[in-house]
């Protein structure tokens, strides 16, 4: 079975054959039991700005699952970085290269580092889970989260139903430097695209970036962009549909339709106000489960792990968001 050459060919041949007769699987378990060997995953993760942030949640998944495989000796380290910054995800990569974990997964936030850090893992043959975005076929064991672009196609399609055709729609980032943010770069595309199909593009939709929340002025701007613009929709790419929901209450805005990610407290507030008319969710803490357990599959089971594992596109409004009560 091992392959070491002390077995005549004949005594190999019959025990094979009986292994498949009896469909014989090794216990990789009870092998990790017996040698007391220990296996370490780690995470790298954005850090949440609050602790009702977006990025709290996966670790709710993740912590479930670890509780049930703690005994395989099992343990979990985590790394965040600022969202705002790419060289402290380069710092906390070099931590987990450091490390040398027995499998890592992360959300590929920053593009360009998220590819250097991905030859690293190459290069010390360690696993590898993408969670919330992906990069395509870079060599990942797994990809747990939502298709991004279907997630774009699908908010297009739910303002197009709430906007006239002749007024305008703007599709809002709140991040920086948008050529490296491989996810929201997704979702505009998906909105776009559905708005090609209908002929309203070039007319009717703009895009805009806001890199800076705590810079002077910020709101006042943008608020004049869409008096300016007579905009009726707008389409926020992240979790942070609710500094928009606040500049509508702040200048009371009316007959805006508003959509935006992500199921958390300050996001469900504006919700059930009716500042917000739909928030788009992908099950973050499902996804931490998921993630860790493709790791566990993989590393300890040796088990093949489906690539690709898109969750569900779920969209939240008032009317049914209490009955979304998180990953129990």
């Amino acid at each position: 079975m091992h392959k070491r050459g002390e077995v005549a060919e004949s005594t190999r041949e019959k025990i094979l054959k009986i292994i498949e007769e009896l469909d014989y699987h090794p216990n990789y378990l009870a092998s990790i039991l017996a040698s007391n060997k220990t296996v370490t995953f780690a995470t790298l993760f954005p850090e949440p700005p609050s602790p009702e942030g977006y990025w709290n949640k996966p670790f709710i998944g993740i912590n479930k699952r670890m509780d049930e495989i703690r005994q395989y000796g099992v343990s979990i380290q985590p790394y965040t970085f600022s969202q705002n910054s790419a060289k402290s995800f380069i710092k906390e990569a070099g931590k987990i290269i450091e490390l040398k974990p027995d499998g890592v997964v992360f959300a590929p936030f920053f593009s360009k580092e998220s590819k250097a850090f991905i030859n690293q893992l190459k290069d010390n043959q360690i696993p590898f889970v993408f969670i919330d975005s992906e990069i395509k076929a870079a060599g990942q064991l797994s990809y747990i989260g939502q298709n991004s672009f279907q997630s774009g196609l699908l908010a297009g399609k739910l303002l197009d139903s709430f906007t006239p055709g002749d007024n305008s729609i703007l599709v809002i980032h709140f991040a920086k430097e948008m050529d490296n943010q491989n996810h929201l770069v997704q979702r505009e595309k998906g909105f776009y695209d559905w708005f090609n199909k209908k002929g309203r593009v070039k007319q009717n939709i703009r895009t805009i970036e806001i890199g800076d929340t705590n810079a002077e002025g910020w709101m006042e701007n943008l608020y004049q962009i869409i008096l300016q613009r007579n905009i009726s929709g707008i389409f926020v790419t992240s979790s942070k549909v609710f500094y928009v929901a606040r500049l509508i209450k702040k200048y009371q805005l009316k007959n805006i339709s508003l959509i935006g990610h992500d199921l958390i407290k300050e996001n469900v507030e504006y919700l059930k106000e009716g500042v917000v008319e739909f928030l788009l969710c992908q099950r973050p803490e499902e996804q931490g489960y998921n993630a860790i357990n493709k790791l566990f599959r993989h590393v300890i089971q040796k088990r093949e792990v489906a690539k690709e594992n898109y969750t569900s596109i779920d969209i939240i409004t008032k009317e049914n968001v209490d009955y979304y009560k998180g990953f129990k």
